[in-house]
Order: structure tokens, then C-alpha cells, then sequence
């Protein structure tokens, strides 16, 4: 097998899109769904490599959205896993392979966008992966994000949705960004807004990190998935002949909002590139947004903890809920 490769980001920065923009290229495995495998499902069940762990996963797993959209069959994948898996690295290979071995392919995606904080582990399992962070303005991130009522705001901040997901946005992209440092050359990143609308000069640079020949044309003839439709949280815009992924936020984040979002993620957005909306002089950093800033991501790195090392996820999570057909 060639080696595998790892699109990450925060949830709605177009990993969907990559993807299918790698399928539609040609000589990758199609599996149109997310494993999960080190967020959800090893947190869920424990150590892969013990017995009774992998039972237990293994018929959850025969049971969820992945299994059917693997085209493996049961008894054959089950018992290959049960006599050959010895942990979460292990469980994804041998499902992925074999995936891609009954498509007559030898290499295969994971597009698990929240595997930015288990990178460092998936290359200690995966020595030969690379991995591609797609980067997207955290804005245009926050709509799509509230769009789904995937924001996760604190108890006391119902009403700043918005801001909530600005404030994860910017910590899973420095966390992203702080360990590809730890794993380059077999990490890069490109930005959503490249990818959309100037393709033919960002694939070329994809594909040579990949060593994967991404020709632009198979691809548009090709358009599978999300490249022929988009996957969008505005299905209006579809409907209306107006889809405007790329600074959406310009017309629809609402204004009295966005001079704090700007204060609370508006140095990151810079740093990254991105023009605020806002004069400079207004962004002063009181005591309040300092506050928010720290509580939010202490917040995050204790979530992330908790769910790696408690037994949370397992009370909370159906692993067959969170693989979403794509």
C-alpha cells in the first residue's frame, strides 16, 4: 500500500471537499463516511488490542454507516480484525486496506477532520502518512458551524454562539499547526479559499506532496461527491443559483456580533492572513475578552483530556450517531 493520508481541520473548513477532490482524481479507496476511529471509537471501547475491546467495537462497528459503506463483508473483516488488531492503528488499517483491496486500489483517506489533536499518535502508528490541514477564515468556519447547531458555547454563553465556535475554530487550527511542525516534511497546509478558487494552481502542490497525480480535468470529469454538489449548510444558496462559499460572513454574520469575534480570534485570523472587517484601534483586548479567551480554551484542552483518558465518552457518544455519510 502507498502511504495513507490524513486530511485534518476544524469541522466545516472543507475537508469534505478535499476529499472528494482526491477521490475524483483517481487511484484513492472511496468510503464515504469518517472512521472516527482515535476520537470516538477507541475513547468508547479502550485498548483495541484487548480481546473483549474488540468485540465490543467490532459489533458496534458492523452495525454503523461505516461498515456499509466499507462493501466488506462481515464474517471475513471481523475475523481479520479479532486475529490480527493490536490497537486503534491497527483497527483502521486493516478495515482501510481492505477496503482498498476489494476496490483494486493502494491507497486510501482518512478524513476524520478532529484527528488534529492525535496526529503525533496516527504518525507513530502510521510512520509513512501525510498529513494535509485545510485551513479556512474562521468566520465564514463560525456560520457553518451554527448553521448545524454544532456550537458548543458554555452554559452561560447560549446567545454567543457564534463566538463559541470562532474560539474552537482557532484552537484546533493552533493545535494543528503547533504539532505539524513536529511532523514536516510529511505535513502541509493549504487554505479552503485557495482550493475553491484557484484549483488548477493548488492541486498541482497537493499532488506533489502526495506524490499523486492530481490532473484537473479527470477530476472535473470525474465530480464525485461534494465537486459536483456542493455539501453545504445553506442549501438556500443551492436553491437560490448563489452558492458563495468563500466570505459568506461578509453579508450574513450578523454585526453586532462580529466587532466581538473580531476582538476575541481577530489576531489569529491576522496572523494567518486573513483582513478583518474591523478598524484595528476598536480590537483592544480588555480584561473581559482576555477572560473568555482563557476560560474557552482551558475548556477545550480539558474536553479533549477528559475524553481520551474517562471513561465521558462512553456515556455520551453512539458511535454509530457519529459517522455521517459525506
Amino acid at each position: 500500500m502507498k502511504p495513507p493520508v490524513f486530511i485534518v481541520g476544524c469541522p466545516r473548513s472543507g475537508t469534505s471537499f478535499l476529499y472528494h477532490l482526491l477521490l475524483s482524481a483517481g487511484g484513492f479507496a472511496e468510503f464515504h463516511t469518517q472512521m472516527n476511529v482515535y476520537e470516538v471509537l477507541e475513547p468508547i471501547y479502550g485498548d483495541l488490542g484487548v480481546r473483549k475491546n474488540k468485540e465490543a467495537a467490532m459489533r458496534e462497528w458492523l452495525q454503523s454507516k461505516a461498515f456499509r459503506a466499507s462493501g466488506l463483508k462481515a464474517e471475513e473483516i471481523e475475523a481479520k480484525v479479532l486475529a490480527e488488531c493490536h490497537g486503534a492503528g491497527d483497527f483502521l488499517r486493516i478495515i482501510m486496506d481492505e477496503v482498498a483491496h476489494k476496490q483494486g486500489v493502494d491507497r486510501w483517506i482518512d478524513s476524520t477532520p478532529t484527528n488534529v489533536p492525535h496526529m503525533l499518535r496516527i504518525q507513530k502508528d502510521f510512520p509513512d502518512a501525510l498529513f494535509v490541514h485545510i485551513i479556512r477564515d474562521a468566520r465564514d468556519v463560525a456560520l457553518s458551524l451554527d448553521k448545524r447547531s454544532w456550537s458548543r458555547p458554555l452554559p452561560w454563553d447560549k446567545q454567543k454562539s457564534l463566538l463559541a465556535a470562532g474560539l474552537y475554530w482557532e484552537w484546533i487550527v493552533r493545535k494543528g499547526r503547533q504539532l505539524g511542525t513536529l511532523l514536516k516534511p510529511r505535513y502541509m497546509e493549504i487554505r479552503y479559499e485557495d482550493l475553491v478558487q484557484q484549483p488548477e494552481e493548488t492541486l498541482p502542490a497537493i499532488g506533489n506532496f502526495l506524490k499523486h497525480d492530481l490532473d484537473y480535468e479527470q477530476i472535473q470529469q470525474a465530480s464525485i461527491g461534494s465537486v459536483k454538489k456542493p455539501l453545504t449548510s445553506f442549501k438556500e444558496e443551492l436553491q437560490e443559483g448563489r452558492f458563495t462559499p468563500v466570505g459568506r460572513w461578509k453579508d450574513r454574520f450578523p454585526a453586532d456580533q462580529l466587532l466581538e469575534f473580531e476582538k476575541l480570534v481577530g489576531a489569529y485570523l491576522k496572523e494567518l492572513g486573513y483582513p478583518l472587517s474591523t478598524d484595528a484601534a476598536k480590537l483592544n483586548h480588555g480584561f473581559s475578552t482576555k477572560r473568555t479567551r482563557a476560560v474557552y480554551a482551558a475548556y477545550y484542552e480539558l474536553k479533549q483530556w477528559a475524553k481520551i483518558n474517562t471513561p465521558l465518552t462512553r456515556w455520551m457518544v453512539d458511535y454509530s450517531d457519529i459517522l455521517i455519510d459525506k
